[in-house]
């Protein structure tokens, strides 16, 4: 098991995305997290209310990455709130349910919010969850790929149920912002970028010690 401290960054997330006005209308974004970080699917989920948070280690390229997730509410009364949580994101995961063509359709004024409150090199990463209900998509896969396409996101289709391509979603978004540190793109000095220095970092002589507190396609 990884120690707290043992980590080369810290990234922070972002999910976004509708939400129903009961559970089954959500877009599973709740579901998502759990699913990846515990590793669990709970069907039966309370609407998360402002923000719920979790976080997880990956490997990436050899590194330790920690995640911080902040799971936002998707009802326009707390989108203020969700607005303030885009500042300080490396990395946006915006879902919609692929039964449910409104959240599909919602996407637009999501990615919107995003790219006006969010840094200008926050990876997204779009999702279409519920993918283990086929019998009931009303979006279809190509439909979410040339949205992604159009507007230079990752894409995947998701099912926190069955946990399939759970786990490739957050890691192929931190593989692409771990390749950003790597070019320079984003400055790891400023945390305002979602991004902070762990005790394990090895980056080079120019970097502060101890500076820390703590199978998708790119459609462009």
């Amino acid at each position: 098991m990884s120690s707290s401290f043992n980590y080369d960054y810290i990234i922070k997330y972002i999910i976004i995305g509708d939400t129903g006005e009961a559970q089954p209308q959500s877009v599973g974004k709740s579901c998502l997290l759990l699913q990846f970080t515990d590793k669990r699917f709970q069907p039966a989920h309370d609407l998360t209310i402002g923000v719920e948070f979790g976080a997880r280690f990956v490997s990436v390229a050899g590194k330790q990455i920690k995640l911080q997730i902040w799971d936002t509410a998707g009802q326009e009364s707390f989108r203020s709130i969700t607005r303030s949580y885009y500042r300080g994101a490396a990395g946006a995961l915006l879902v919609y349910d692929i039964t449910r063509r409104d959240t599909f359709k919602h996407l637009t004024t999501w990615l919107e919010d995003a790219r006006q409150h969010a840094n200008a090199n926050t990876t997204i990463m779009l999702i279409g969850n519920k993918s283990d209900l086929e019998s009931k998509r009303a979006v279809s896969y190509e439909e979410g790929e040339a949205f992604a396409k159009a507007n230079g996101l990752f894409f995947m289709e998701t099912s926190a149920k069955t946990s399939a391509n759970v786990e490739e979603a957050f890691v192929e978004t931190a593989t692409n912002i771990y390749e950003k540190i790597q070019s320079g793109i984003f400055d790891i000095h400023n945390e305002a970028h979602g991004i902070k220095i762990g005790p394990m970092h090895t980056g080079g002589s120019s970097l502060p010690t101890g500076a820390s507190n703590g199978n998708g396609a790119c459609c462009q």
